[in-house]
């Protein structure tokens, strides 16, 4: 079934979510890794070993020396990113490890390719210390033209971005945060659209006050939400003033005794239960489990309520439990159900578009302008309760968001190259055409083998 609706049992419903984490064994084993480094230049005879490598190789090495502003010209650096991970808190799993966090980084890796044209490379730290995860980051800028920060637990992720945002020569992006928000605000763009709700009108609660959570609120409230109408739920309950347990510790937990001041103007209290009462919009991102939102708690949501629960691997309610109870538009982060909002429609399209125009840096404008080109592409193809996200292989909203982007640094004055938009989807479609014909061929011609 192509959308979840009446005519599939819970059961059957069940055993297609649980699919993919069965075939995954099967394939990565049958792959041994899901990427590789691969050649870009011709290479006719052993005589072209003199000019990709020793003796020819010293020119443009010492050009750079001259000019470091060169290393994007002879070198992949304007295309390659890094993908680093303590491996702290990945996905809905946890503090898994380096090693267990690596077939996510390349996974994200792969999507960064084939999605964006984006070189990344995967690159998991043994250590959990955010000075030597920074001091890292800064020691790699010399082969990279952009960071891309995952799985970082929190509250050592807001410390570790802030401070290579401001000391790192080369854009640093947080997905976990930005990526994040980005995409969650686009799908909530469309989806106050199909029920006839305004952005400053909604009230909004937030299951989870993680780094995800804390950084959608800071980029929802940019885009008009209101702050006051806004509810934030952690362990403890409902977030508001008078939570000692967060103000007795503001240094390390300066974002979220942020969020005690200026959200919940009305000063409830309580738990999660009684943040969706009257709730136009749950925001959901808390534990891995289906069951963490329960259906009687959705159903004294407000009329036409949307819902999002969005932890990975497993939501916090199966849409159709949900839908049950009430909710008008679900969306997770799966890409088996309609409405998947996913950092994959993201973070792709913002660093191919930050890396076309050598940004500095990737700012809250930028994200923004990356959501409503987003919004509006999915809103092209028409809008219902079960169409709010563009789809994942519309390479068009990849290029289209990737010129957002890069417009919005220039205007911003953080790109270092200057271009326009006619010239910026023109590089983006070519590059990520270029990737997604190379992995059809290499499957065509038996290099990717079909696995059995």
């Amino acid at each position: 079934m192509s959308k979840v609706s009446g005519k599939a049992t819970a059961e059957e419903l069940l055993a297609k979510a649980q699919q993919p984490m069965k075939d995954a064994i099967r394939l990565h084993s049958f792959y041994g890794g899901k990427i590789e480094t691969a050649l870009k230049c011709r290479v006719k005879d052993w005589n072209d070993f003199a000019i990709w490598y020793t003796p020819g190789v010293s020119a443009p090495c010492l050009e750079i020396e001259a000019d470091p502003k060169k290393a994007y010209e002879y070198t992949n650096k304007w295309n390659r990113i890094a993908v680093v991970s303590d491996g702290t808190r990945v996905l809905g799993m946890g503090d898994i490890g380096p090693k267990g966090a690596l077939p996510v980084m390349e996974g994200k890796c792969l999507l960064f390719k084939y999605l964006g044209g984006v070189d990344a490379v995967p690159i998991t730290l043994d250590t959990k210390d955010p000075e030597e995860i920074i001091r890292t980051v800064l020691l790699l800028q010399p082969a990279f033209g952009g960071i891309n920060l995952e799985d970082i637990s929190h509250p050592k992720c807001f410390e570790i971005l802030d401070r290579l945002r401001a000391e790192a020569e080369i854009c640093i992006f947080h997905d976990d945060q930005q990526g994040t928000a980005t995409v969650i605000l686009a799908a909530l763009i469309n989806a106050l659209k199909v029920v006839g709700k305004k952005m400053n009108e909604v009230k909004i609660a937030f299951v989870g006050s993680g780094a995800a959570c804390v950084a959608t609120a800071r980029l929802l409230f940019a885009a008009g939400v209101r702050p006051e109408l806004t509810l934030m739920v952690d362990s403890k309950g409902i977030l508001h003033r008078d939570r000692k347990d967060i103000s007795g510790r503001k240094d390390e937990f300066k974002h979220k005794w942020h969020l005690c001041q200026i959200t919940n103007a009305k000063g409830r209290r309580g738990a999660a239960a009684e943040a969706l009462e009257g709730a136009d919009v749950c925001i959901a991102m808390s534990k891995s489990e289906p069951g963490t939102i329960k259906p009687e708690w959705v159903r004294k949501m407000a009329k036409d309520s949307i819902l999002f629960p969005l932890a990975n691997p497993l939501p916090e309610i199966w849409p159709w439990v949900a839908r049950e109870a009430g909710a008008r538009i679900i969306a997770t982060g799966r890409s088996d159900f309609p409405n998947q909002v996913n950092n994959s429609n993201g973070f792709p399209a913002i660093f191919r578009g930050a890396l076309d125009v050598r940004a500095k840096t990737i700012t809250d404008e930028m994200c923004l302008a990356a959501a409503d080109s987003m919004a509006k592409r999915a809103e092209e193809s028409g809008l219902d309760d079960e169409s709010i996200t563009p789809n994942m292989n519309d390479m068009e909203m990849f290029c289209r968001e990737a010129v957002a982007v890069g417009m919005k640094a220039q205007e911003q004055g953080v790109a270092l190259l200057k271009m326009d938009a006619a010239t910026a989807y023109k590089k983006a479609k070519t590059i990520i055409e270029r990737a997604q014909n190379m992995t059809q061929s290499m499957m065509r011609e038996g290099f990717i083998p079909k696995a059995d």
